[in-house]
């Protein structure tokens, strides 16, 4: 059994004892203790909060130990049920509620569920406020409402079509060239929410052929449902027999998107926010953002039409404070996360998928055609267990000083810039291991540039 607190949220394996996986006891506390936090917050106030699930077995039994236990905090709640992260995103601002509380473990597999904790604004709460309600939690300091001042619950399931409909309002989502291209669209649900949400959007944006997949929410994922190419077997071969135009895979909680080409293959998850971003920098100039372990791609694209690109710490919620602090118009991750906002600051499959859609309908150009447009990177990913009494602080020092003389960013461990190739070193939040991305010109400049790197890290470990 699981149970591991960071800035992620609250997210374990369901079962076993307290403490050590994510039981009704723990689900409880932590539920309790973000009350807490909320109403320190609002002072004097009747709280209001969203809650939204995906389709996982355990979604509906861990949604109502926290919809009562919020109730018993003297909390109201809106509940949306089944849902998608995004779309509680933007619940809490459309609302106006205090907080949200989406019950996702996002591409973890069926036997995991979480808790991932918004504030007011739909945004997921800092790595400070996160430590504050875990201490919350850890010292028990909440107290139950009583009898006379208990919270209601307000079923409202309808966010889903609000979300498509303010999508649909966005400038640069071009329906109209959408419908005229007569799309033919395979798409993966992963047996979660976006088998209800994406179907919908795909036939609002005038998508009149989709070849549905495991889109029955039932909970039950058909396969891995983290959507790298690994996973991506049936929808590849979905795309080709159907003579699809491309194809669409999501995660359970549908803030990651990943594109399959008319002939297969993948478009690539680094390059989802690439593609939407040199649609979105090719109408607006502006500033972007990703975190150091994106693609260097976006970057390049940013540059060609004028803006500048600023890295971030890996995370959304760091993400999302960069492109405030720089006013960046689009951003988000390499893991297939499209952060727009002018519909919200999240990670959003959905809104990924119309513009992306946009571009595609207005580029006159086959999947494929379009991601030869852009710049071509390869990213090779690589970890590096480490003896927990092992100063990993040190080992990142100690890189620092090998490689003084190139072009390093220590925001998040740290990230060396070559002459057209990178490598980024960080410590993991949940194990004792190093995580090593590169990223050359050729997968094989890569592998190579990263086995160079953990060389260097194993001679530091052995010299120490």
């Amino acid at each position: 059994m699981t149970l591991i607190k960071s800035i992620s949220g609250i997210r374990g394996t369901i079962g076993g004892k307290a403490n050590e996986g994510l039981t009704p006891l723990d689900i409880v506390k932590f539920t309790a203790a973000f009350s807490t936090f909320i109403k320190n917050r609002a002072k004097n106030k009747n709280i209001k909060i969203v809650v939204g699930r995906d389709a996982r077995i355990s979604g509906n039994m861990v949604n109502n130990i926290i919809v009562n236990t919020l109730v018993a905090m003297g909390i109201d709640v809106i509940d949306t049920g089944l849902s998608t992260t995004p779309t509680v995103e933007i619940a809490v601002c459309d609302s106006k509620a205090d907080a949200g509380i989406i019950i996702t473990a996002s591409h973890n597999p069926m036997h995991w569920n979480a808790l991932k904790l918004l504030n007011n604004n739909g945004e997921f709460v800092s790595d400070k406020e996160g430590k504050e309600i875990i201490n919350i939690a850890d010292n028990e300091n909440f107290e139950f409402a009583d009898v006379q001042k208990l919270g209601k619950i307000i079923t409202d399931n309808s966010y889903i079509d609000k979300h498509i409909d303010k999508i649909l309002k966005l400038s640069l989502v071009d329906t109209e060239a959408i419908k005229k291209k007569k799309f033919k669209i395979a798409f993966d649900g992963v047996n979660s929410t976006g088998g209800i949400a994406i179907p919908k959007l795909l036939k609002a944006l005038g998508v009149e052929t989709v070849y549905t997949i495991n889109c029955e929410p039932t909970g039950i994922f058909s396969h891995n449902p983290e959507p790298i190419p690994a996973n991506l077997v049936e929808i590849s071969d979905t795309v080709k027999e159907k003579k699809a135009d491309l194809g669409f895979v999501v995660d359970p909680d549908v803030d990651r998107l990943a594109i399959i080409c008319e002939n297969g293959e993948m478009f690539g998850e680094e390059y989802t926010l690439v593609a939407v971003s040199d649609y979105i920098l090719k109408n607006k100039k502006g500033n972007t953002v990703s975190n150091l372990s994106s693609t260097k791609a976006l970057k390049d694209v940013t540059e060609k039409y004028g803006g500048n690109y600023f890295a971030s710490a890996v995370g959304e919620v760091n993400v999302v404070e960069m492109m405030k602090k720089q006013n960046a118009i689009i951003g988000g991750e390499g893991n297939g996360g499209v952060i727009y906002p002018e519909l919200h600051y999240g990670r959003d499959a959905l809104v990924g998928i119309a513009l992306f859609l946009s571009h595609l309908a207005l580029s006159d150009k086959k999947c494929s055609e379009l991601r030869k447009t852009l710049p071509d990177y390869f990213i090779f990913k690589s970890k590096l267990k480490i003896n927990s009494n092992i100063n990993i602080d040190a080992i990142i020092n100690s890189i620092k000083e090998e490689y003084k003389n190139f072009k390093i960013n220590t925001i998040d461990g740290i990230k060396i810039e070559f002459d057209n190739e990178w490598a980024h070193i960080r410590k993991s939040n949940t194990e004792p291991i190093l995580r090593i991305y590169t990223e050359s010109e050729t997968s094989e400049k890569a592998e190579i540039l990263s086995k160079k790197i953990i060389d260097k890290i194993n001679t530091i470990l052995k010299n120490s």
